[in-house]
């Protein structure tokens, strides 16, 4: 019997074929996205005509632009009647656009450096395959570089600051074995102690290692957008992970006041929370008090973007099915584990985009 059936046991496996043409790569992707069906590829040909017609109407326009003159008439006189762009301005504005109106020129490197660190330090996160783990401490360490780069005064601000955190992180590590409030708690108290020193001491010594200090309302242009941006992206997505936690949490405190938060900020628009930032917020501070304007300003955007953050991942929590929480229950996971572990990366992945 074995004999009859050795002709139908194969002994070697066929070699891969490539997939077709048609089937992979940028033909595949075509076919798929703007030339799936008839309407999809009128849509795709109609707006490759409307395209080609903005280019060669506005080609003439970049060609012709003039970068070195002093006026809007040179520009003219130049130009000679021909439809051309002024671009002298930018040239003339460039550092004003980047840097801001009252920014030192003679500082420009600083901000500048900051930038150029940043995609460094972001580098180990985004690219995190291709990077030792170690190198995360270069990304952790960026925002009290680029604070020391950027606003300046003695080194010993963002030592004494970065020496806080980890302080606190020490202690709610050693802590948080017993309960979460505690560890919590204790962090807070860790932190506040060393900041307390730290101030003392950075206050006893205002030149050590010490770069030209710069006031927050000198900074501007794409430079103060950036650092905006930056700063209450990265702050907000945390924020609005726990608000989103503590809005399905099952302590009625906790939820409403996430509740309370959110709805709050969705309803009112961002600008308003801006003026309320800049002007208003002084009346309710006590006499005399000096509260940093951009940390105001990215106190409420950090606020306003945590709110919609945190719908967006709420929506991801919601569409799990239950058997997911049920399955860490049943490896005898506690809620720290199980959203670390199970639930949140399957969240996430579903709020992001794509």
């Amino acid at each position: 019997m074995m004999r009859s059936h050795e002709a139908f046991v194969r002994h070697q496996m066929l070699p891969q074929v490539p997939p077709p043409a048609s089937q992979a790569g940028l033909v595949k992707w075509l076919r798929e996205n703007l030339f799936s069906s008839l309407s999809n590829t009128v849509l795709t040909v109609l707006s490759l005509l409307a395209l080609w017609w903005v280019v060669m109407a506005a080609w003439p326009w970049l060609s012709n632009g003039i970068w070195t003159t002093t006026s809007l008439k040179e520009c003219r006189e130049v130009l000679q009647g021909e439809v051309g762009a002024c671009f002298s301005v930018l040239a003339e504005r460039w550092n004003q656009l980047l840097f801001g109106f009252k920014y030192p020129s003679e500082l420009y490197g600083r901000p500048t450096a900051a930038f150029l660190l940043l995609f460094i330090a972001g580098a180990p996160v985004l690219f995190y395959k291709s990077f030792p783990r170690y190198l995360l401490l270069v990304t952790a360490a960026y925002p009290f570089i680029a604070y020391w780069f950027i606003w300046g005064g003695t080194i010993l601000i963002p030592v004494v600051a970065a020496l806080g955190l980890i302080g606190a992180m020490l202690v709610f590590r050693r802590l948080s074995n017993s309960s979460f409030a505690t560890g919590f708690f204790g962090a807070v108290a860790a932190a506040a102690v060393i900041w307390w020193i730290g101030g003392k001491i950075s206050g006893s010594a205002p030149g050590f290692m010490a770069l030209q200090e710069v006031a927050s309302r000198d900074m501007g242009g794409f430079m103060l957008n950036m650092l905006l941006g930056v700063v209450c992206v990265s702050l907000s997505l945390p924020i609005g992970i726990l608000l989103a936690l503590g809005r399905q949490s099952d302590m009625l405190i906790i939820k409403w006041i996430c509740v309370v938060f959110i709805e709050f900020i969705r309803g009112v628009p961002l600008i308003t929370l801006l003026f309320v930032a800049n002007v208003v917020l002084a009346y309710f501070l006590p006499p005399g008090t000096s509260f940093d304007l951009i940390l105001r300003v990215i106190i409420m955007i950090t606020m306003f973007a945590s709110a919609y953050i945190a719908e967006v991942i709420r929506g991801g929590l919601a569409a799990l099915p239950t058997g997911q929480y049920e399955a860490a229950n049943s490896l005898g996971l506690d809620y720290a584990q199980s959203m670390q572990l199970i639930i949140l990366p399957q969240a996430l992945k579903i709020s992001i985009p794509g």
